[in-house]
């Protein structure tokens, strides 16, 4: 049932026939909570111990798009994304509390301390790269958290580049064989970098002797575990109604969002006093000292495995009845950042596994097993997940799993264009009837290279761009050229992954939102000529925390237990003709090309 149709109010869907049989016998329950937190909105799911979904609460939250800045005097903004970091957490609060409160009316009261116990684990799961700062001490956030697609580090990932230019090396590669990832506008450190660069407040207290030990950047993932970990701060709200980070929070990170800063090492999982100096020697942050600068690592969240009992313990949510607490004292026992929850969810545990999520953008990632796997096609060699201490487990933390990654900016977002922006449609939903009613695209593509293209081809002077348009196309082409866009997008990765790995994938499991559009998952499977799987539960990046936090407190003994939870909902089998798929390839590679070289020093 959902609460309210307005989209800032938290919507919570109960399973009433899982509510009852806990009912029956709450003290033989296990649930697992996941926390996910996503690039336009945060969510909250309990998780049975047989794989089920007890409820589900959503919030979404404003995006903020400056159009100026006075950290850009005169400059456009076009391309800044930031979020607001407590608007972030209200999300997450407000789920968790409305889910106990909806729960509490149905007759399963966890606010309760007997019926609190039958939450075992919280997860987390988050948005990856986007990144905030604030001090630990006074508890003030130092600017809105910038988020992971905002372009204005581009310029930020050049000037690192020229900094550390080795011969023989590509400039995006400088950092690659240490972390995995070329230098670019999408990573955490850029982030770093900029606020560094740009923020007084935070350049004055990291050149103070007291103040720098003080001063913490985390990606999401830490921002949500500080606040759920701290105390709420006995001061007087301030004047002009600033508001301020909890005090004595857990500070900590995972293998997966630690490896995509570009300050890991990714052989030792630990930040590297190297990368961070490459990145921030020659910030204007140090004034006489630049060029030897460089932020503490303590500023820096400490690096956990993915899943591990131990990572903090949540202080507790005030509900709305006074006395009431929401989750008081249940163990926060995994992380992972969307992506990699998501290869978590599908357990995709061996590896050549692979899945590929449709979201704001689209993600395909394959597990390569305990060795990273350096691509030479314009990949990502990324942290998969590690499964640390466990209750109940006298086994060692286990060595870090790896994948290959291939990141594309722009994928469920280009529909939000055609709707936003062009008014093409009011909704989504639209989408697949509006590409059924044409036979095909007629030869007309559209790049959505808003931002730049991502993998795996990491130009950021690309632009976006409609190629082979005649007087004949009408909206319904446009559409259908979009959805096509993700599954091209798609290919390209999927074959450069199959280059790297030299693993002929055998099929392909899938997830996000889009997936529900049976159009674009047949042409998925026909531009791949491989079968597409879509799986029972959709919600596997919340899914992935939630069994990765099971997993550590016992609720579930081994990854095998969790794989035999995966159930097939669906599968696309390819139908196009050799002769079709490879015309619409060629005009796909022809129309990328058009999109190359847009942006120079000129513009």
């Amino acid at each position: 049932m959902a609460t309210s149709n307005d989209k800032h109010e938290c919507k919570v869907r109960i399973n009433d026939f899982i509510l009852s049989s806990i009912l029956s016998d709450p003290e033989a329950s296990s649930l697992v909570g996941s926390i996910d937190n996503g690039t336009s909105s945060s969510r909250f799911l309990l998780i049975t111990s047989a794989g089920k979904i007890l409820s589900t609460a959503q919030v979404e939250y404003d995006q903020s798009f400056p159009s100026s800045s006075p950290y850009n005097e005169g400059s456009s903004c076009a391309g800044w994304h930031e979020h607001d970091p407590f608007a972030i957490w209200d999300s997450v609060a407000t789920c968790i509390v409305k889910t106990v409160e909806e729960l509490a009316k149905h007759g399963l009261d966890l606010s309760i301390e007997s019926n609190n116990s039958i939450v075992k684990a919280v997860g987390i799961t988050n948005q990856r790269e986007t990144t905030v700062a604030w001090n630990d001490r006074t508890g003030r956030v130092y600017y809105n958290a910038i988020v992971w697609d905002d372009t204005r580090t581009a310029a930020t990932a050049d000037a690192i580049m020229k900094e550390n230019k080795q011969p023989d090396v590509a400039p995006q590669d400088v950092l690659r064989s240490k972390t995995g990832l070329p230098i670019a506008s999408y990573f955490a450190a850029t982030k770093v970098r900029w606020l560094i660069d740009n923020i007084p407040e935070l350049q004055r207290d990291l050149n103070s002797p007291d103040e720098r030990e003080h001063v913490r950047f985390g990606t999401m993932d830490t921002w949500i575990l500080y606040m759920l970990t701290g105390y709420r701060r006995n001061v007087v709200e301030m004047d002009n109604n600033e508001r301020l980070a909890y005090q004595g929070g857990v500070f900590k990170t995972d293998v997966t969002n630690a490896s995509r800063w570009l300050f890991m090492n990714l052989e030792t999982m630990s930040w590297d006093e190297s990368l961070v100096q490459a990145v921030c020697k020659e910030s204007n942050c140090w004034g006489d000292s630049k060029g030897s600068g460089t932020i503490p690592l303590s500023a820096l969240p400490t690096i956990v495995p993915s899943a591990d009992y131990t990572i903090g313990t949540i202080t507790g949510i005030p509900c709305s009845e006074e006395g009431k607490i929401a989750m008081k004292r249940v163990l926060v026992a995994s992380i992972l950042g969307d992506q990699q929850s998501a290869l978590f969810g599908q357990s995709s545990f061996e590896p050549g596994m692979a899945k590929c999520t449709y979201g704001t953008g689209l993600f395909l990632l394959m597990n390569s097993g305990e060795n990273p796997m350096q691509s030479t096609q314009g990949l990502l060699t990324t942290a998969a997940y590690q499964i640390g201490k466990r209750i109940g487990s006298s086994e060692p933390i286990s060595p870090p799993i790896y994948a290959l990654e291939g990141s594309v900016a722009f994928s469920g977002s280009t529909i939000n264009w055609l709707r936003d922006r062009l008014d093409l449609i009011d909704s989504a939903a639209e989408t697949e009837t509006l590409a059924l009613s044409v036979a095909s695209n007629e030869n007309m593509y559209l790049v959505p290279a808003f931002s730049g293209l991502f993998a795996p081809h990491w130009r950021p002077d690309a632009r976006g761009c409609m190629v082979g348009l005649t007087a004949s196309h009408a909206k319904a082409h446009i559409v259908r050229a979009a959805l096509e866009s993700s599954a091209y997008q798609a290919r390209e990765v999927f074959e450069a992954m199959a280059r790297d790995s030299s693993i002929d994938l055998k099929e392909l499991r899938v997830d996000g939102g889009a997936t529900a559009n049976k159009f674009m998952m047949q042409f998925q499977a026909d531009i791949l000529d491989t079968p597409v799987v879509r799986p029972e539960y959709l919600e596997t990046t919340a899914m992935g925390a939630g069994f990765a936090a099971g997993l550590a407190v016992g609720v579930w003994s081994s990854l095998e237990e969790i794989g035999k939870m995966w159930k097939s909902d669906m599968t696309w089998q390819p139908t196009m003709a050799k002769e079709e798929r490879a015309r619409c390839w060629k005009g796909w590679n022809k129309a990328v090309e058009r999109s190359l070289g847009w942006i120079d020093d000129d513009n």
